[in-house]
């Protein structure tokens, strides 16, 4: 059996935890280089290799231009959580930048389940990515022959559990979410910088993620996360049309919602609306749900974790325990 540590993908600051904690995080986190597996072995193109060998080529479009998508997907208790989901939405990425992807849903399946086999994994992370493949320096991707398939299997968390116990704080930055009539947001392509800036200025602002709004002033999403707010009992989370990605995890929350009995709608929301929320939470394949306790300097509710959060927290912590596609072989 490998020996694996989680590896945290953001750690900004550390909140210290207080006697009314009760959310834990999923996975436990514990700070580790790379994909925190160790011999970890990554697919690359139908071959596996080491973590030292694994390499592409400086020629390719993806890292030349960004040229590619990806998915993150998530695996707990020997299930891949929502694979056909994550792989439908592979598949649309590919048509909308007109990427064929070089093998069937059904071979990528069992790749991805191979993938985690090969790392002796039950719990963890898998980064999917599709590359338009090694062409020139020059910009056309019909220069790009082959695209290339490259699956990653790490043990991560993204926030230490104190985040989980006490939530995040956010600001929001001055860099707009993508227009859907530039790159559309619906995609999830390797050019992910419009992302990193907005991160890069919520480093700057101490903050633990940045809020980023549209052209129209709305919110549209985190960097790497869906909003939620919660106002008078019930959930409220911008459009896709606002330009939020229509995350996997964002949807699992809609079913807990509607098995809870908590209705939620989908309307555009202004950065006022999160100030006076009782509550607001986050949404992401890595960052699971993760609650939101401070946007702006203002402290959102009583400025701690709201038991709305927790119900579907906790109904989301059993969902990923008992379903999903199972690993084993």
């Amino acid at each position: 059996m490998k020996t694996t540590v989680a590896t945290v993908l953001d750690e900004p600051k550390i909140h210290e935890p207080g006697a009314e904690a009760v959310i834990e995080p999923a996975v436990e986190s514990r700070p580790r280089r790379t994909t925190g597996v160790k011999e970890a072995k990554i697919y690359i193109d139908g071959k596996f290799y080491s973590e030292a060998n694994a390499k592409i080529s400086v020629f390719d479009h993806g890292l030349l231009y960004g040229d590619g998508i990806f998915e993150g997907i998530r695996f707990y208790n020997g299930r891949v959580f929502r694979l056909e989901e994550h792989l439908h939405r592979l598949w649309d990425s590919a048509r909308s930048i007109c990427l064929e992807i070089p093998m069937t849903m059904r071979n990528m399946t069992e790749a991805v389940l191979e993938t985690i086999r090969q790392n002796h994994l039950r719990d963890g992370y898998i980064r999917l990515l599709v590359t338009r493949g090694i062409g020139n320096l020059g910009l056309n991707p019909t220069q790009c022959k082959s695209p290339s398939v490259i699956i990653i299997a790490a043990t991560i968390a993204l926030y230490h559990e104190d985040f989980y116990r006490k939530g995040l704080t956010i600001v929001t930055c001055a860099t707009r979410r993508s227009s859907p009539a530039a790159l559309n947001p619906a995609v999830k392509s390797l050019n992910y910088l419009n992302n990193v800036m907005a991160r890069v200025e919520a480093n700057l602002a101490g903050a633990d993620e940045a809020l980023m709004l549209n052209d129209a002033g709305n919110v549209a999403e985190c960097t790497a996360d869906n909003v939620f707010i919660v106002k008078h009992g019930q959930i409220f989370t911008p459009p896709v049309s606002a330009g939020a990605l229509r995350g996997i995890t964002r949807s699992v929350v809609f079913e807990i919602a509607a098995e809870l009995g908590v209705k939620v709608r989908e309307a555009d929301i202004t950065r006022h609306d999160v100030f006076v929320a009782d509550e607001c939470f986050l949404t992401g394949t890595a960052a699971e749900i993760v609650p939101v306790v401070k946007a702006d300097g203002r402290s959102i509710g009583n400025g701690k974790p709201g038991p709305i959060t927790a119900r579907i927290i906790a109904r989301f912590r059993q969902v990923t325990r008992e379903t999903g596609t199972p690993i084993s072989a």
